[in-house]
């Protein structure tokens, strides 16, 4: 720089050059203003205000780091005398050393000037050097101001935020094997009962469906949440439902809207999250999901197509109980980075809204909080997680009328007694999972598997005895390999392949045979047109969907039912 212009920046940048200079009027109308703030933050404000009050420079001796033998004394010097604009630190420094940019120096200067009442020759050639930077400074202040009145008009409140996601799915199901009579478009597999075989639509029409879900984020203090979900969907007559008539294993994550309730927008969630001390989470809430209430989930696989591949190969653990909840997550306080151990404790009442408790089913309005037909999920999971790593344990105790993710026709069997009268029926699952994941993209895929168990036992009444007699009546197995890679092809993409068996009994209450095995795998590539919106193409097969409950057919044995879905997932959030 010539020395003209270093003589004639000198005093305006040695004595702007403290982030305390402008005056508190000025710096609070640019504070919250990304394109302006960058020289001064909140605390160098409020500090700015208590200093600027009590200790107005009036003399350049006040500054304990400038002496008169510095070069810039004299000019420095000038300021406080003829304009008393200049301003130091709190602890009684200039830090005339600092740098600052163009743009910082024309901010500075532009607030001081309120306090200048006469311009001399040296400022009119500083502000002519400088008319451009404040030119521009001062459009993006007026813009930004403008933007800031507008969005405090607008906002919807100062505590809630509204989130949206909207899920368009078209596809349908294939049918195959000689279960299956493609001339009365049906297939034949034994009862839930057990009772003989009989013929059941084959829902093999393409379909287009919905998921929409608004999303109510509510604050008070930063780090709790009052969490409302609303949800409407029209899943409840398509092959991806998983109610009775389709295909238990061909359930979407998506699939949201019974046959009775399509298209109504119901309350999904509503429950209250807060802190409790540094380490504990607290969570309380008349509708919310276990699943939800967990420390993580421990698999890095998440295509949201089949529901059995987002519940960590264990659908009998994480069986997504929703009801009348509390819940309790603790995580272990580490230096960032590092491993941590986790813990947490749930219950769930899925018929805790009721409060009928001489009732046994749900249809005549069981329930009650901790009452036999309440429909309560007691659960546990301990964990460790890193930073491209999980593992999680996680067991839960069900009651009569808890939700239980079948799998095969058969696997239903065991839960038939949870709506006889005079009997209880419980449940014991258990669920392991892990995962890793490269902490780059590339060809490595992640990587997660997943083990689940569930034992049922049967509490039967007997009117002639004095006490009831109880009997195993069956258990289930499911596990799941679910591999998925990053970055696929491009930035931002997704693509991923998992394999597994749902749901399948492994022994039974009547000593029958138990070769209930199935198979299910899937194909995705998702792919993200933007930050906001996501097309998904994704492929499933299910290998003898249906298990025992054809292949042991009495009137059709070593028949089999096998099923091939190809769907496109738009996923939309707003």
């Amino acid at each position: 720089m010539k020395t003209f212009k270093q003589l004639l920046l000198a005093p305006a940048l040695l004595g702007l050059a403290a982030p305390l200079a402008a005056s508190a009027q000025d710096v609070a109308s640019l504070n919250g203003m990304s394109a302006v703030n960058e020289y001064m933050n909140q605390q160098d404000i409020d500090r700015f205000r208590a200093w600027e009050s009590k200790n107005q420079v009036t003399s350049v001796s006040q500054f304990s780091d400038v002496r008169p033998t510095d070069w810039a004394y004299q000019a420095l010097s000038n300021l406080v005398d003829k304009f008393g604009c200049v301003a130091g630190y709190p602890n009684g420094t200039f830090k005339g050393g600092n740098p600052l940019s163009r743009f910082e120096a024309a901010a500075l200067l532009n607030a001081c000037l309120d306090r200048v009442t006469e311009q001399s020759e040296e400022l009119k050639r500083l502000l002519d050097e400088f008319q451009q930077e404040l030119t521009v400074l001062r459009g993006r202040v007026d813009g930004l101001e403008k933007k800031v009145g507008k969005l405090e008009a607008q906002q919807f409140s100062t505590t809630t935020k509204l989130q949206g996601e909207a899920t368009f799915v078209v596809g349908g199901l294939g049918y195959s094997g000689s279960a299956y009579n493609s001339a009365t478009n049906a297939y034949n597999a034994r009862s839930a009962t057990g009772a003989g075989p009989t013929a059941n639509p084959a829902l093999n029409g393409v379909s287009f469906n919905y998921d929409l879900r608004l999303n109510l984020t509510t604050s008070w203090t930063g780090k709790d949440l009052l969490y409302t979900r609303l949800r409407a969907g029209n899943f409840g007559n398509s092959a991806f439902s998983g109610a009775a008539g389709s295909i238990p294993n061909a359930r979407m994550d998506k699939s949201f809207g019974s046959a009775a309730t399509e298209n109504v927008v119901q309350i999904d969630r509503l429950y209250y999250r807060f802190p409790v001390g540094n380490e504990l989470t607290l969570t309380v809430g008349p509708r919310a999901r276990n699943t939800e209430m967990v420390a993580f989930r421990p698999q890095a696989y998440n295509a949201d197509i089949l529901d059995f591949f987002t519940l960590a190969g264990a659908p009998g653990a994480y069986n997504k109980a929703t009801g009348s909840a509390v819940g309790l997550v603790w995580k272990q306080t580490v230096k960032k980075g590092q491993p941590f151990l986790t813990a947490a404790l749930s219950y769930v009442a899925e018929n805790g809204n009721n409060a009928n408790t001489n009732a046994t089913t749900a249809a005549t309005g069981a329930g009650g909080l901790f009452s036999s037909y309440g429909g309560n999920n007691f659960n546990v999971q301990l964990g460790a997680k890193g930073q491209n790593w999980g593992a999680a344990a996680y067991y839960r105790y069900g009651t009569s009328l808890t939700r239980s993710r079948v799998g095969t026709t058969l696997a239903f069997e065991p839960l038939q007694s949870f709506a006889t009268a005079g009997n209880q029926t419980s449940s014991n699952s258990l669920g392991l999972g892990a995962y890793w994941e490269p902490k780059q993209s590339g060809w490595v895929p992640s990587i997660s598997l997943g083990w689940g168990y569930s034992g049922y036992t049967q509490t039967v009444a007997i009117p002639a005895a004095t006490s009831n007699s109880v009997t195993n009546i069956g258990a289930t197995q499911s596990w799941a390999a679910m591999f998925q890679w990053s970055d696929a092809f491009a930035k931002g993409n997704a693509a991923g392949f998992a394999f597994g068996q749902p749901t399948f009994v492994t022994s039974t209450r009547n000593g029958r045979s138990a070769n209930d095995s199935t198979y299910a795998f899937e194909w995705f590539y998702r792919f993200r047109v933007s930050d906001s919106i996501s097309v998904t193409p994704a492929v499933f097969y299910l290998s003898n969907s249906l298990g025992q409950s054809v292949s042991n057919n009495p009137a059709a044995s070593g028949q089999s039912l096998n099923n091939l879905g190809i769907v496109v997932q738009t996923q939309f959030k707003f």
